[in-house]
């Protein structure tokens, strides 16, 4: 068994106000703490891994084909892969919550 503390990892701000640290990663899938301040956005993108999620704190809200969903405290979602999506933080506090990818996922590819 292998534990991993979030202060033991790096964070990274991806996109200006997205934070982000990866946390466990295994041979199948990884574990990724995200944290969004109000008004940032994660820009549309893509990528082959399944993502799950699970929202801790705040409200913030997905687009996906023009469709808007909305996902705040206790909310979990499933995102296929290949399934173009951006976030959004419209709210006035923050977003915390984490997401799991399978395959692993490293730093995402939009932090260029």
């Amino acid at each position: 068994m292998e534990t991993v503390q979030h202060s033991a990892r790096e964070t990274v701000e991806a996109v200006d106000g997205v934070h982000l640290t990866q946390l466990a990663v295994g041979a199948e899938m990884s574990v990724q703490h995200f944290h969004i301040e109000p008004g940032a956005t994660v820009p549309q993108h893509s990528h082959h891994h399944e993502q799950v999620g699970y929202v801790s704190g705040g409200t913030f809200t997905f687009v996906v084909d023009g469709e808007e969903f909305v996902v705040g405290p206790g909310d979990s979602y499933r995102i296929p892969g290949d399934e173009p999506h951006a976030a959004q933080n419209r709210s006035e506090e923050p977003v915390d919550g984490i997401d799991v990818f399978a395959p692993p996922r490293a730093d995402p590819d939009w932090m260029d």
